[in-house]
């Protein structure tokens, strides 16, 4: 059942993008429901063209493995082979690197949100602010 609407996913983006100006430099942001499919993307102005593509494969892993980007790139300490695979395994669509979040609803999850542009941190804080945003 996907039920990530796109009112939903604006909210998040816009919550997003509303914290990214505290940086002072742009950033993209996308949102994809529980099968990785893109509802919503954003890319400010000045924003590097690659960062269309990182976060939407951030907001994909966030989805698939239902857990921060941050939490699932962790894990390339304790299993390299994974985390050089999965670009490949997963076509591409999928980057465990920090900035991506599992968005939920009622404790399931619903999609996930990316964000690119900045540092692991930035890009970390941007996609947290925009989930406390949304919480139900």
């Amino acid at each position: 059942m996907i039920d990530l609407t796109l009112e939903l996913a604006c909210r998040a983006v816009d919550a997003a993008l509303a914290h990214a100006r505290t940086f002072g430099k742009p950033f993209s942001v996308a949102v994809v429901d529980e099968a990785g499919r893109l509802v919503a993307l954003q890319r400010q102005d000045g924003a590097g063209f690659l960062t269309v593509d990182t976060s939407q494969a951030k907001a994909v892993a966030a989805a698939s493995f239902r857990r921060a980007t941050s939490e699932v790139a962790a894990a390339r300490d304790a299993n390299p082979l994974l985390w050089f695979s999965l670009p490949a395994v997963t076509g591409g669509r999928a980057l465990p690197s920090p900035g991506g979040y599992p968005l939920r609803r009622d404790g399931r999850v619903i999609g996930g949100i990316g964000v690119g542009g900045g540092s692991p941190e930035e890009d970390d804080a941007i996609a947290q602010a925009a989930v406390r945003a949304i919480a139900d």
